[in-house]
């Protein structure tokens, strides 16, 4: 059983930067690939990036390829995404995941976050 929570959320301007923490518990945090995702109200959840287990493989969506980061820290349990160049349209809730796989599918991720906000203003 894996437990998520994530913080660094909040309100900045456009071209601003956060960066995200997913902090994990359990021991077998290491063993597991590591997703973020995001939703606005009424559409479905987003895939924005993910990382390989190993940290070895990152993926991310074309809409924030070359503006965000993914990386994870396994001796602390963590995994970040560094957003940079923020946009508007980067406003949603941001969840962490953890799943076998580094997938782009939010349904191959058993384990979620439960959120935070990251609202950029224009």
């Amino acid at each position: 059983q894996v437990q998520l929570v994530e913080s660094g959320g909040g309100l900045v301007q456009a071209g601003g930067s956060l960066r995200l923490s997913c902090a994990a518990s359990g021991r077998t945090f290491s063993s597991y690939a590591m997703g973020w995702f995001r939703q606005v109200p009424g559409k479905d959840r987003e895939f924005v990036a993910t990382i390989s287990w190993s940290g070895g493989n990152t993926y991310y969506a074309d809409s924030v390829k070359g503006r965000f980061t993914v990386s994870r820290d396994n001796a602390k349990n963590t995994a970040y995404l560094q957003m940079n160049s923020l946009k508007s349209e980067d406003t949603a809730v941001y969840y962490c995941a953890g799943g076998t796989l580094a997938g782009r599918s939010q349904y191959q991720y058993k384990y979620w976050g439960q959120g935070t906000q990251v609202t950029v203003s224009s």
